[in-house]
């Protein structure tokens, strides 16, 4: 399967989270806390043709995204992004 982070098509597989795919091809995604919650230091925008598509939002990641001073409604993090095949060809950016 395939992901769009930026401009860039990178290929993924099902069951990887976002933030591995990402630090695999070296973009610039830090993910500190290595997906426990405690910072936001992976926040990516979800394309917003895709965010509906993505289960909701836990209320810890809630927690989080409102520490960011630019998130956006379709804010996410791609620590908490599960890959599925129906996930295939998810678009985010980089803030």
């Amino acid at each position: 399967m395939k992901v769009v982070i930026g401009d860039r098509e990178l290929s993924a597989t099902p069951g990887e989270r976002l933030l591995d795919v990402a630090r695999r091809n070296g973009l610039p995604l830090e993910g500190t806390c290595n997906g426990d919650l405690a910072c936001a230091t992976c926040h990516v925008i979800v394309a917003a043709d895709w965010f509906a598509n993505l289960p909701p939002a836990r209320d810890e990641e809630e927690d989080m995204l409102d520490l960011v001073a630019d998130a956006r409604r379709t804010s996410r993090l791609a620590c908490q992004i599960v890959l599925t095949p129906a996930l295939d060809k998810l678009s985010v950016s980089l803030p």
